[in-house]
C-alpha cells in the first residue's frame, strides 16, 4: 500500500497529464523538449510536520517541485506563459486533489531564458507546490 506522500505526489502527476505538455516524474532533462513543453514533477521535501497528539496526527506542508521548460525559436515568452496559465488552472481546478489533500498551493514562478548552442533557446523555471496534507505516521 503507498504511501500518503506518493499517493499525493501520484495525484499532483495525474492532474496535471490532460495538459498538452510532456508530463514526467524525476526523470532526467530530455535531449529534445516537445514542441507543447515539458513538465518534470520533482519529489521535493515534506519538510518537518506539525504533530498533533490526540489522535496522533503528522501535517506536512510538502514543498513539490515542478520544472517547467519550453523551447522555441520564436513565441518562447507566449508559450511559456501559456503553460504556466494552464498548470495553474489545472491546479485551481481541484486543490484537494479529490480530497486527499487539505489544499495544494502553487508559489509564482521565476523564469529564466537559457541558451542552447546550435538550437533554440530555452526558456524554464521552477515552481514550488505546497501540498498540504495528514498522515497517521511519519512513514505513512
Amino acid at each position: 500500500m503507498p504511501t500518503a506522500r506518493e499517493t499525493v505526489l501520484t495525484a499532483l502527476q495525474a492532474r496535471l497529464q490532460p495538459l498538452d505538455a510532456l508530463v514526467l516524474r524525476d526523470e532526467v532533462l530530455p535531449e529534445r523538449i516537445p514542441v507543447t513543453g515539458l513538465i518534470i514533477l520533482r519529489d521535493g521535501q515534506p519538510g518537518e510536520p506539525e504533530v498533533t497528539l490526540s489522535p496522533l496526527r503528522y501535517h506536512y506542508q510538502h514543498r513539490a517541485e515542478l520544472e517547467v521548460v519550453v523551447q522555441a525559436p520564436n513565441g518562447r515568452a507566449s508559450a511559456f506563459d501559456t503553460l504556466i496559465a494552464s498548470i495553474g488552472a489545472a491546479l485551481e481546478a481541484d486543490r484537494t486533489l479529490g480530497g486527499l489533500c487539505d489544499w495544494i498551493e502553487p508559489e509564482a514562478p521565476a523564469s529564466a531564458d537559457l541558451p542552447i548552442e546550435g538550437a533554440a533557446a530555452l526558456k524554464a523555471a521552477v515552481i514550488t507546490v505546497v501540498l498540504h496534507y495528514t498522515t497517521t505516521g511519519p512513514l505513512a
